[in-house]
């Protein structure tokens, strides 16, 4: 807190409040890391939030950004004439939690295995579909056999899998 207050940044929010013996620090290129003194160990996520943090925008105004001779960065504030190795910036992090895709598909019961696998490429793979003569595993092989993947039809009655097997062939032909 002290270091805080001497960079004229006492405000802190009580959700980003470090546990004792932990400090946040700053890279070079604006990420934000935290010390672990007690366990002398670094990690990335905050250690209560879990959140990874980077520094948004630039210097405030007055501000300078300076290495020492051991290559530590350390700030200049020419406004208050004093220095500190405290990035004053940390009071304006933002988090970088870095969102998935939205574009997950919903399916119900009455989604098909062409919807399913709509825009996918099966080429080159090789699928073993169980029950495949008849119902859902007939469906889930033409299906898949449509998207270019070489299909084992794995039946117990060897005729109804061989009528199968035609009735799938028969379909791709029209697609072709």
């Amino acid at each position: 807190m002290a270091a805080l207050r001497y960079a004229g940044l006492d405000d802190t929010d009580s959700e980003d409040e470090l546990p004792l013996g932990w400090e946040q620090r700053t890279t070079k290129d604006g990420w934000v890391y935290y010390a672990n003194h007690t366990e002398e160990k670094t990690q990335w996520e905050h250690p209560k939030t879990g959140k990874r943090k980077r520094i948004a925008g630039d210097l405030p105004y007055g501000w300078e950004q300076e290495t020492d001779e051991n290559g530590q960065v350390y700030f200049v504030d020419h406004i208050n004439k004093r220095t500190t190795y405290l990035d004053p910036r940390l009071a304006f992090t933002v988090d970088d939690n870095p969102t998935k895709p939205t574009n997950r598909q919903r399916y119900d019961g009455s989604t098909t295995a062409m919807e399913i696998l709509q825009g996918r490429d099966f080429t080159g793979k090789v699928v073993v579909v169980t029950g495949a003569n008849s119902g859902i595993g007939f469906e889930t092989a033409k299906s898949f056999a449509l998207h270019g993947a070489h299909v084992i039809l794995a039946c117990r009655n060897m005729s109804r899998a061989n009528e199968a097997v035609s009735l799938i062939l028969g379909e791709w032909a029209q697609c072709v």
